[in-house]
């Protein structure tokens, strides 16, 4: 089974994130234009909250909020729930299942080593039953 360093070499470390004082408008507008589901909220280097296309729906839209006069930190999420390189990507699925999340940052003590989302991890269970399916194959023949 792969563990979360796997996964992220392949898909790669690139990481999206907006200060905690920009506006939600600006962080709708990154999300659009980076085609992403979520920023990491990160202020001087350091992880404080995520914000996600979910956050907006229910908090802004669904609560009557404008998007130009609120800050993303009044919308984020500041418990992040996080994972490391060493992780199994089983783990992962399961945490992320029980908390109903979909994007979990990826950390090294406090410094943030990338992102990875229920998407990546479906995707990288689904590669590794091939691979199994393609063994049990060459077995039977």
């Amino acid at each position: 089974m792969q563990r979360v360093g796997d996964l992220l070499s392949d898909k790669g470390t690139d990481v999206f994130s907006i200060a905690p004082a920009a506006t939600v408008a600006e962080a709708v507008d990154l999300m659009a234009e980076r085609s992403v589901g979520s920023l990491l909220v990160m202020q001087e280097g350091a992880l404080c909250g995520i914000v996600t296309e979910r956050d907006y729906a229910r908090k802004v839209v669904a609560g009557g909020m404008s998007t130009e006069n609120t800050c993303v930190a009044d919308i984020m999420t500041a418990d992040v729930l996080t994972t490391h390189v060493e992780q199994h990507i089983d783990e992962c699925m399961m945490l992320m299942t029980e908390k109903r999340i979909r994007h979990l940052p990826v950390v090294d003590g406090a410094r943030v080593l990338g992102i990875i989302s229920i998407g990546d991890l479906m995707k990288a269970i689904v590669s590794d039953n091939q691979r199994a399916i393609g063994a049990l194959d060459e077995l039977a023949d």
